[in-house]
């Protein structure tokens, strides 16, 4: 009887240079990982609701559409109506290697940048990398008082209440309830619920903190509470 394979983890591998997607294809298998091929922007989306992948390694140009498009529809995902998880795991693996590609792809979600010509071993070091901090930031529902957070399910109630969050509401209300008792500051926000890597001057956290404090409790806002550039749960 032959022993029975036991992948890893399930990788799309978005990338339309035939070559290079036999290359990455051939070594991931060899390493146990189960692949499932994307030459074009629509490939890898459709494999990305239908499969449910645990990473996504995305080239930036491709025939159909901008890698970055891809990556955009990922993370603006609801992770529900859409079906496409918006904390899948993405590596960027591109030629495109100036300091500017690199920022903007990290800006858009990315959760690596490797530039072509790349080396193989470096990528399964990536990937690994990758893929434990994603096991590391899986959580189960979250209670902190009357607010109650479901992570996997992105639903969030108060009391018997279920609360209607948009996509980005619902992730600065994980970041918050994380460590209620603590002052984040606006950079930190901005960081982990928007992916700015750098300071940035916006509006955009002071807007979406106060349609969450006014769905949370829409009388007397009592579960968001902003002191200058920070929040609290």
């Amino acid at each position: 009887m032959l022993p029975q394979r036991r992948e890893i983890a399930s990788v799309v591998v978005c990338e339309d240079d035939t070559v290079t997607l036999e290359l990455l294809c051939d070594h991931l298998v060899a390493d146990r990982f189960g692949v499932l091929p994307a030459p074009s922007a629509a490939d890898a989306l459709r494999l990305c609701r239908y499969k449910q992948p645990d990473l996504m390694l995305l080239d930036l140009a491709l025939p159909d559409a901008s890698g970055l498009d891809v990556l955009r529809e990922i993370r603006e995902a609801d992770g529900i109506g859409s079906r496409f998880d918006p904390r899948l795991p993405v590596i960027v693996l591109t030629g495109r290697g100036a300091d500017a590609e690199r920022v903007r792809g990290l800006d858009f979600g990315a959760d690596d940048y490797l530039v072509k010509p790349f080396h193989y071993p470096e990528l399964r070091a990536r990937i690994g990398a990758v893929l434990r901090r994603g096991a590391d930031q899986r959580e189960g529902p979250c209670r902190v008082g009357e607010v109650v957070v479901d992570p996997a399910r992105r639903r969030a109630w108060v009391g018997e209440r279920e609360v209607a969050l948009s996509n980005k509401e619902f992730t600065l209300l994980r970041v918050l309830a994380s460590d209620p008792s603590r002052v984040f500051s606006k950079r930190e926000l901005l960081s982990d619920v928007w992916g700015y890597r750098t300071p940035a001057r916006t509006r955009t956290l002071d807007s979406h903190a106060s349609r969450l404090r006014r769905k949370l409790d829409p009388e007397n806002g009592r579960y968001v509470a902003t002191a200058g550039a920070s929040a609290t749960g």
